[in-house]
């Protein structure tokens, strides 16, 4: 991995974690996300305007397909990741769906694709259970059981979201040479469209969220689509398997934050629960 590809990845990793910190802060709803989509496609239009006009990207059927499936997958994943946070901790419901996301891929690639499964995916699969059981915790307090099981589920629920539009996204960019930034925005302008009939009757909600979270919504939108486009350009130097482990030290960054800057509960816990969890998906990119 050249120093630009580490570089890429490692700034990505900041902004992702530190984006999700924010969303966990909001806890926003439908509305909240249909804002963070269309404040990051104004922001990014002149961006795509700029890159069009030198010539650096194109605009093709398939790279408009994969977009609109890439948008419905992203919609998917904002809303369970939302619904996550509004029911557990940062430092639960981010590593279990960083880490679930790999973990899917690569269970799918031995099930459907029949891929052997060799040491280094049994050592990756195994430590990435053994962080999720950590994390669940083998003798939690009883009234905090509901909260932390909440968490697992809908952490998971997001890793299978995630597994799906990164395989997506990848395939557009690797097989039709895809502009990450064309991807990311189209993506993104379709999700506000489709979103707009679950929202035109919460003008309360919207007004309120405006109100109260204008400037987490602005942050939003700059850093995640920022983040992922720094992961998708990294995607056009190195493979998949080498990118996927190394953003996910965004884990790590991010059950940091949720116990220093949250004050959750039980984060050296979560934090070696993590490091077991990272330390399973980079197994699992040993081929």
């Amino acid at each position: 991995m050249s120093l630009y590809v580490l570089t890429l990845i490692l700034t990505a990793a900041v902004l992702h974690a530190f984006w999700n910190l924010l969303a966990k802060k909001a806890k926003g709803k439908t509305p909240f996300v249909w804002l963070m989509y269309v404040a990051s496609t104004i922001l990014y239009l002149p961006v795509l305007l700029y890159r069009i006009y030198h010539g650096d990207i194109f605009f093709s059927q398939p790279v408009l397909w994969f977009s609109l499936s890439s948008a419905v997958l992203h919609i998917g994943y904002y809303m369970v990741l939302q619904k996550g946070y509004r029911s557990a901790d940062l430092s639960v419901v981010y590593p279990l769906a960083r880490g679930t996301g790999p973990l899917f891929s690569s269970v799918a690639a031995i099930l459907f694709l029949h891929e052997q499964l060799k040491v280094s995916a049994s050592i990756g699969l195994l430590l990435i259970l053994v962080g999720v059981l950590i994390i669940t915790g083998l003798s939690f307090k009883k009234e905090n059981n509901s909260k932390i099981m909440s968490g697992v589920f809908w952490g998971v629920l997001t890793g299978f979201f995630i597994a799906l539009y990164t395989f997506n996204d990848a395939l557009a960019i690797k097989s039709y040479a895809a502009s990450p930034l064309i991807i990311t925005f189209v993506g993104g302008a379709i999700s506000t469209i489709l979103l707009l009939p679950f929202v035109v009757s919460k003008k309360n909600e919207l007004t309120r969220e405006i109100k109260l979270h204008k400037w987490i919504i602005i942050s939003i939108a700059i850093l995640s689509p920022a983040a992922y486009i720094l992961v998708m350009e990294a995607l056009k130097y190195a493979p998949l398997t080498v990118v996927a482990p190394a953003r996910e030290t965004s884990i790590l960054i991010g059950v940091f934050m949720g116990s220093k800057v949250l004050n959750e509960q039980d984060g050296k816990r979560r934090l070696v629960a993590s490091a077991a969890i990272l330390g399973g998906i980079i197994a699992l990119s040993l081929h």
